[in-house]
């Protein structure tokens, strides 16, 4: 992977490599962290502002891997923009999408527990925007800030259902109700109310390594439900998709 090069006093984009801006924050300027005002909602950028040094802002455009597998895990990220993607390579080379990363996400926190390579790689789907937070940092942060390591636990719990609730649909539902509960979540149905208008280009082959089946089922459930009025295609096949909410009239369907 190209190490990321340093700007100063610059934000665009670098191709191939990300523009990399140390933060100005030292941990002499770190504020106390205030309690969450709606239970224990985790404030991604609250917790940001109190690790002060070891964090660096990087910008990686499409297609560029910001970790690979077998790399040393000595940092932990997290996505402020931008979508990534989640793969992993079998000793026989067959790999595997893992999962579909958006807005707000930490990701690669094994090296906390631990990990000492990556189990995987994390490859940017979209320009994206990310800090990346030393393991050192990120560990004394979590260290010396209770109440904001309890809800980084809490936020990691979280996300730990999610991936069990993606087992059990993989284990009990069909292929037509994984595929659609995936387009659901990447158009982020029931997240707060929100959803995205039109989920960036995504290839067949991708969405049929997620649910587990075969690039051609795609392909039938997806020309079905263009068909039902479930989803449109923005700019043609070849461009980003459009989810509505009829679409979870197949995920309530017995």
């Amino acid at each position: 992977m190209a190490s990321p090069r340093e700007s100063k006093g610059s934000t665009k984009i670098a191709v191939p490599a990300p523009i990399e801006q140390k933060s100005k924050r030292t941990r002499n300027s770190t504020r106390p962290p205030p309690v969450p005002e709606n239970g224990r909602k985790f404030d991604a950028q609250v917790f940001l502002d109190t690790i002060g040094e070891g964090r660096k802002a990087l910008l990686f455009p499409k297609k560029q891997s910001i970790f690979a597998q077998g790399d040393p895990a000595d940092a932990v990220f997290y996505l402020q923009t931008g979508k990534i993607r989640l793969t992993v390579v079998s000793k026989e080379g067959k790999e595997a999408t893992i999962g579909i990363l958006s807005d707000g996400s930490f990701f690669g926190e094994g090296s906390l527990a631990g990990q000492l390579l990556r189990m995987g790689t994390a490859t940017a789907m979209t320009d994206c925007a990310v800090l990346r937070i030393e393991k050192r940092a990120m560990v004394d942060t979590l260290h010396r800030e209770n109440t904001l390591s309890d809800l980084f636990v809490a936020f990691l719990l979280t996300r730990n259902i999610k991936y069990e609730e993606d087992l059990v649909d993989q284990l009990f539902n069909s292929s037509e109700k994984r595929l659609a509960r995936v387009l659901l979540l990447l158009a982020h149905f029931g997240k707060e109310g929100k959803q995205e208008a039109v989920i960036p280009k995504m290839s067949q082959e991708t969405l049929a390594e997620m649910i587990g089946t075969t690039r051609s089922r795609v392909s039938f459930f997806m020309n079905r439900f263009r068909k039902l009025g479930f989803i449109d295609y923005a700019g043609g096949p070849e461009g980003g998709l459009q989810v509505h909410s009829s679409l979870l009239n197949i995920v309530l369907h017995d």
